[in-house]
This record gives C-alpha cells, sequence and structure tokens, in this order.
C-alpha cells in the first residue's frame, strides 16, 4: 500500500499501527467503564426505574467504537460522552438520548424583592376595591333610605356651624379686599391731585395761596390713607390666614371623619349580615374576618371623631381672639381716619404694630396683581 509521501508500506504493518494508535488513544483519554458508571449513578439518582437504567446501558454500549476487520480502513470515529454538567459558557448540555437537562432555577434577591412589591400592589388594588365599592354601597342605600347612619348630633352641629361662619368670614375677607382696593385707588388719586394742586401755586400767582391750601390738605389726606391702607391690609391678611388655613386644616379633618364614618357604617352593616346568616363553617370565618375589620374602622373612627371635636374646640377659641383683635383694630383706624384724628389712627396702628407703607410702597408689584 502506497502512503501519502509515496512510500510502500505493507497493509499488516498499516492494521499494527492503527490498532497500536487507538490503544494509545483510549488509553490516554477518559475510561468508557468509568463514564458508564456515572450515567447509571446519575440515572438512579434521580429515581430511574429498571428500564432506563437498562436504556443507559444501552446507549453506553452504542458508543463503544467497533473495529472493522484487520486490512479494511476505518474512519476515525468521534464519540461524544453524555453529562450532567454544564458548559463553561452556563448552557446545560443534553443528556441521555439527547433530553435536554432541566437546570435548577433559583431566584435572585432582586427577583424576590419585585415579586414581594407586586403582590404588595396587587393586594392594595384588592383591598382599596372591595372598600370602595363597601362605601358606594353604603351612601347609594343611605340616600334610599334602606341604611342607617351613625349620628353624632352634637359634633354634626358644631360641624355645620363651622361651615357658615367660614363662609360669612369669607365674605367679609372679600368686601375688605375690595374696600382696600378701591381705597388705594382713592389715595393715588389724592397723590396725583395734591401733585397738580402744587404745580398750578406755583405757575397761577393770583391763585397761588388757594392751590397751595388744596395741596397741603390732598398731600395730608394721602399720609392718612397710607396709614389707613396699612390698617386694612394688615386686617385682610389676618382674616383670609382665619378663613383660609386654620378654618380650613379643621374642614380638612373634618372631611376624613365623614370618610370614615361611611367606612364604619358600611362594615358595621356586613357585620349586621353576617350574624343573622345560617351559622355554618364557611360563615362562621367570614364572621370572625368582618368583626376584625369592623373593630379597626371603629377604633379609627372613634379616634378621628375625638380629633374633630378638639380642633372645633381649639379654633373656637382661636376664632374669638383673633377677630376680637381685628375688629378692634378696624374700628379704631377707620373711625380716626375719617373724624380726621391722625394722631389717633397712628397709635391705632402702633397698639397693634403695623407699620404702614411709604408713598412709594403703596404701588403693589405685578405679583400681587
Amino acid at each position: 500500500m502506497t502512503t501519502e509521501n509515496g512510500n510502500y508500506q505493507p497493509e499488516d504493518d498499516l492494521d499494527d499501527t492503527f490498532e497500536q494508535d487507538l490503544r494509545d488513544m483510549l488509553r490516554d483519554g477518559p475510561s468508557l467503564s468509568d463514564a458508564a458508571a456515572t450515567i447509571q449513578s446519575s440515572t438512579s439518582a434521580k429515581g430511574g426505574s429498571g428500564d432506563e437504567n437498562d436504556q443507559a446501558l444501552a446507549t453506553d454500549q452504542s458508543v463503544r467504537p467497533t473495529f472493522p476487520p484487520t486490512g479494511q480502513p476505518m474512519a476515525q470515529p468521534v464519540a461524544t460522552m453524555p453529562t450532567a454538567q454544564t458548559t463553561s459558557i452556563g448552557k446545560p448540555m443534553t443528556g441521555i438520548g439527547g433530553t435536554p437537562m432541566a437546570p435548577v432555577v433559583g431566584q435572585t434577591g432582586e427577583q424576590v424583592s419585585t415579586s414581594v412589591i407586586a403582590k404588595a400592589k396587587l393586594d392594595s388594588l384588592k383591598s382599596w376595591s372591595i372598600s370602595t365599592y363597601k362605601c358606594t354601597r353604603q351612601l347609594v342605600q343611605e340616600k334610599l333610605g334602606k341604611a342607617s347612619r351613625t349620628v353624632d348630633l352634637q359634633l354634626e352641629a358644631q360641624i355645620e356651624v363651622l361651615r357658615d361662619t367660614q363662609r360669612k368670614y369669607g365674605n367679609i375677607m372679600k368686601l375688605a379686599r375690595t374696600l382696600t382696593n378701591h381705597f388705594y385707588q382713592v389715595v393715588q388719586t389724592q397723590r396725583s391731585l395734591g401733585d397738580a394742586f402744587g404745580e398750578l401755586a406755583q405757575k397761577s400767582t393770583e391763585l397761588s395761596e388757594e392751590f397751595s391750601y388744596n395741596a397741603e390738605t390732598q398731600k395730608s389726606l394721602c399720609g392718612n390713607g397710607e396709614t389707613l391702607l396699612g390698617a386694612l391690609t394688615f386686617f385682610t391678611s389676618s382674616v383670609s390666614t382665619l378663613c383660609n388655613k386654620t378654618m380650613e386644616d379643621t374642614l380638612l379633618t373634618v372631611k376624613q371623619y365623614e370618610s370614615a364614618r361611611v367606612e364604619y357604617d358600611a362594615y358595621r352593616a356586613d357585620l349586621e349580615s353576617l350574624q343573622l346568616a345560617p351559622k355554618d363553617a364557611t360563615t362562621q370565618a367570614r364572621l370572625h374576618d368582618a368583626r376584625i375589620k369592623y373593630e379597626t374602622q371603629k377604633e379609627r373612627f372613634d379616634k378621628l371623631r375625638q380629633d374633630v371635636a378638639v380642633k372645633l374646640r381649639f379654633l373656637e377659641e382661636n376664632k374669638v381672639k383673633v377677630m376680637h383683635k381685628q375688629l378692634l383694630l378696624f374700628h379704631n383706624a377707620i373711625s380716626a381716619y375719617f373724624s380726621g384724628n391722625q394722631q389717633a389712627l397712628d397709635a391705632t396702628l402702633k397698639q397693634f404694630n403695623i407699620r404702614p407703607k411709604s408713598g412709594n410702597e403703596l404701588t403693589p408689584s405685578f405679583l400681587e396683581q
């Protein structure tokens, strides 16, 4: 037989060389018996049956190389041993018979956190939906006269008085602001008129004295008007704070109290309905859950009712103190201005620590406008 380099070599020598090379390759490579033992132990560990073990052995036999008869050429075999390990890039290798082996997947901390957050949001949405349905049903049944509502007559009367007081104080604040704006225009007109009289007093010699008297009068009225404007602005600001902040804060607590009242009555109605139902196992479980929710709503409702009562009491005391001071200021300032008593007007502003605006500060900025 002729080799690749053109030399002749007998076929017996080729067979001996091939068999020697094959023995060296099998000696240096992995043991087939060890691989078969590994496959058998892996199959047994997974709880495989006897038929599966036999199949594994048959597969092991199928991968053993066969030797052709002496003197026949043989293609070099390529045997791939199935294994339960993964590749270097983390992909699972196929097992016996080409079946993909299922990897053991473990959740990371980020996946667990995301799952917990999603579950919490879902539970919150579910709870909100149930509560909204119960409250809507309670309100509709109250309007139809089919459900009773919890009423605190004394507290409800105080709340209604507060709402009426806020409306009336809001009207006073609106009128006082209108008066302040109009009076500001009067003061501006007086200043312009005084400047015109002063200019004519210098140019008209025959009427110089008369123009000078009128100029001085308008300037004096303008100065007193600036003082009164300071008092009116302080009065309007104080009433606005009382009406739009102090009273509004109490009414916000009242809204929370009324919302809690509807929820309390809704869960109370559910509890009363379940108490009249047949006492089977399912009803008992629902009754226990309804009683827990009822107690929770009752505790929240009682707390808000107490908060409203406390805020109404403190609001009444604060309102009396604030309005006593502001009404006294308003009366003394108006009386002193229109009676022409400049000393009394200045004393009123000093009494309430009000600094009157100067002529340059009368014009409001574009932000105030």
